[in-house]
């Protein structure tokens, strides 16, 4: 009714292109030890489940931005609020993020987020080829060719889908953090033995931090600092014009998804 996409309603999933990015990211953690990965996003609290996701695959901490006051925010109030807990963060270097989201496919929170706080930004980039004295080189996939580019450090670097797949789920990691919640979330648990395991295994206490958490001006954030208004929704309901029964042999559904290729209903 307000325009606004109801997230708390729906499953979170980690961005494609993030994982591109995170990918990016342990791969500078192997090369420089002694480096970190640390995730930061913002959604409703179960939004969490990209944190785990991310520690699950070799991330090293992260941080929930979460709060009631960031809902409905376009890309401009989204920007300001990450740039806020970036700068509560502190100590990094580089700032890597997926080109783009799935659903809104704008392109434009990163470089905001390199905007309001003052760093050089690269885009695009498809491989961060070296980190050194001070300066990262990266190649950049653009539509009519490729790049290299050089930039001093810290800057916030976006990660296109053309880049390494991210690795599989690390079965250690999976058993060492699958207790790793917020907050929020050990709020729920009525359990003494959950409530001894965070307190003797620190790392399972995921960072949960709200507008007030990271000083964000509420004028800035949610509704009240989006001006981007959606000004109509429509509902399109697809019908089904004919119909396919499938024995469910290897041999049919093969077929089925050759037909659906040719015809571009998927890929």
């Amino acid at each position: 009714a307000d325009g606004t996409v109801n997230r708390a309603a729906l499953p979170a999933i980690f961005n494609p292109e993030d994982l591109n990015a995170l990918e990016q990211a342990l791969q500078l953690k192997e090369q420089y030890p002694g480096s970190a990965v640390s995730l930061l996003t913002m959604g409703p609290p179960r939004a969490a489940d990209i944190i785990r996701e991310g520690l699950f695959r070799g991330a090293d901490g992260g941080v929930l931005l979460t709060d009631r006051a960031f809902a409905g925010a376009d890309t401009l109030a989204t920007s300001y609020a990450l740039a806020c807990a970036v700068k509560k963060m502190k100590d990094y270097d580089i700032i890597i993020g997926g080109r783009q989201a799935i659903d809104g496919d704008t392109a434009q929170v990163g470089p905001q987020v390199a905007e309001k706080l003052g760093l050089p930004q690269i885009t695009y980039a498809e491989k961060i080829l070296k980190v050194q004295d001070g300066k990262i080189q990266v190649k950049r996939r653009l539509e009519r060719g490729v790049e290299v580019v050089e930039a001093k450090y810290p800057v916030v670097i976006t990660v296109n889908g053309s880049a390494d797949d991210c690795r599989p789920r690390n079965a250690k990691l999976i058993q060492r953090y699958k207790y790793a919640k917020t907050i929020s979330e050990r709020q729920n648990q009525d359990n003494d033995y959950f409530s001894n395991l965070y307190e003797n295994r620190p790392y399972l206490n995921l960072t949960e931090w709200s507008v007030s958490d990271v000083d964000a001006d509420l004028d800035q954030v949610g509704l009240a600092g989006s001006p981007t208004k959606v000004k109509q929704i429509e509902n399109v309901v697809f019908q089904a014009k004919e119909s396919k029964k499938l024995s469910g042999n290897d041999t049919e559904i093969d077929e089925l998804m050759k037909e659906l290729i040719v015809n571009h209903t998927i890929g």
